[in-house]
């Protein structure tokens, strides 16, 4: 891939030029559209923390209109919204059907297994799965943005590598020396105990000296030599920024349900959403007729309503069977038994399963051109 090519952006309204836009220079998907997806996700949430405050819930568990935005969709879509990536397209399946078809397998066999062993076992397996999950992606997000830079300087690397980590790890790390909070990952008891706060006191220099080296060195790249602002790779600047901020705010800043949410599930969900659809529309561009060709024919609406619907179904059974926290939305049911649960609850958490699995295979850039070019527009 060239980092040299010019950006194209097609006539039309500011959200077809979003999606429209072609990426230029290190930035992945186009300068508007990465600040879009990175820097407003991250705004909303900003945003919304704002709204919080205002209604005095800043602190309190997320109301059911957060609920249905933030997790209904954004969070339970965007692992859904692997369909795009593999799972409507039978070339891909084809390509490695034991890696896609395999994977949902596995991973019931072992929820089952896990399960056995009790229902907080459970939880507190798939917890850290799930944090180290949303650890290496923030992580992936910038060895992407270093490979479309081309940088090759192995100071920035550990430098960068070093402060991503620290900008996700050291919080959580923070959250076990300061359990019992009132945020929780899936339920309450999921994290382990023990890890006492002077622990996070011992790191937290090394934190807060590696953020601060960080902008240090992204201020020397920037006037080095007189101000060239090309010297920068903006887009992993607002990366680290945007994980940094969010991730202080939503767990050591904040205690509170409805500040975790918004902080956590939105810029992580949101620019997957954005990744999957772009790598749709490219798939849909070399073979129309294929299954995602054929889903995405009504574009962005389609997009989303197919997400929604496989989320808001996922969630019924969920509701129906398990926390029955939404009645209002799927009704009262009653409560199901330990034997059905053995079997059931591994069942639901099998498409999450999948999606963190296949997460570490599906967005590696080799011997993918169709990734390349939903990068390229």
């Amino acid at each position: 891939m060239s980092s040299a090519r010019p950006a194209a952006v097609e006539a039309g309204p500011p959200l077809g030029a979003l999606f429209a836009e072609r990426s230029a220079g290190p930035w992945l998907f186009g300068r508007r559209a990465d600040q879009a997806i990175f820097g407003g996700s991250a705004l909303l949430s900003i945003a919304l923390l704002g709204v919080g405050w205002a209604l005095g819930i800043l602190e309190s568990d997320t109301p059911e209109w957060v609920w249905l935005g933030a997790i209904l969709f954004v969070d339970i879509g965007h692992v859904w919204s692997t369909l795009y990536r593999v799972y409507l397209d039978g070339q891909e399946v084809r390509r490695r059907p034991l890696l896609y078809l395999g994977t949902p397998v596995a991973c019931y066999v072992v929820g089952v297994f896990v399960h056995s062993f009790g229902a907080l076992i459970f939880w507190r397996a798939l917890a850290y799965f799930a944090v180290y999950h949303f650890v290496r992606q923030q992580y992936g997000w910038l060895a992407l943005y270093r490979r479309r830079a081309g940088e090759t300087s192995k100071l920035d690397y550990r430098l960068d590598t070093a402060t991503i980590y620290a900008a996700t790890l050291y919080p959580l790390i923070w959250w076990h020396a300061h359990l019992p909070r009132n945020i929780v990952w899936f339920m309450r008891g999921d994290f382990v105990t023990g890890l006492t706060a002077p622990v996070a006191s011992v790191l937290a220099p090394v934190y807060w000296g590696l953020l601060v080296g960080f902008v240090l060195r992204q201020g020397y790249l920037l006037f080095a030599g007189g101000y060239d602002p090309k010297r920068v790779n903006w887009g992993k600047v607002q990366l680290v920024g945007t994980t940094w901020f969010c991730w202080w705010l939503g767990i050591m800043a904040i205690d509170g349900d409805y500040a975790f949410t918004v902080t956590n599930v939105l810029i992580h969900g949101i620019p997957y959403l954005y990744l999957t659809y772009r790598y749709g529309r490219a798939r849909r561009e070399q073979a129309p007729r294929s299954g995602v060709g054929r889903a995405l024919r009504f574009g962005l609406p389609g997009f989303i309503a197919l997400l929604a619907f496989v989320a808001f179904s996922e969630e019924s059974l969920w509701d129906s069977f398990v926390w029955h926290d939404h009645e209002w939305l799927f009704g009262a049911h009653d409560e199901a038994g330990r034997t059905l649960l053995l079997f059931l609850v591994p069942l639901l958490a099998m498409p999450q399963l999948t999606h963190y699995v296949l997460d570490g295979f599906i967005w590696k850039m080799k011997k993918n051109r169709t990734w390349a070019h939903a990068l390229d527009g």
